[in-house]
């Protein structure tokens, strides 16, 4: 993988990891916040994807909503 790409991951996972510490939402509660807006999905698969920061704008986006985040630092 090229390093810059490993470098975007990098950036994303931090942000998305950065917006959950800052509401204080765990992977478990994280796991309830998807269900309550439909996005099924287990807590080793959600904590998987975002540690790999290998996942989707959807998921990002998904997560970023049913958190409750209203806007993303970059």
């Amino acid at each position: 993988m090229p390093v810059a790409e490993k470098e975007w991951e990098d950036r994303v996972k931090g942000m998305l990891k950065g917006e959950l510490k800052r509401r204080g939402v765990t992977y478990a509660e994280l796991v309830g916040k998807l269900a309550d807006i439909g996005v099924m999905d287990s807590e080793p698969n959600i904590r998987n994807k975002i540690s790999r920061g290998k996942f989707t704008a959807v998921f990002l986006i998904q997560c970023l909503e049913a958190i409750g985040a209203k806007e993303l630092r970059l």
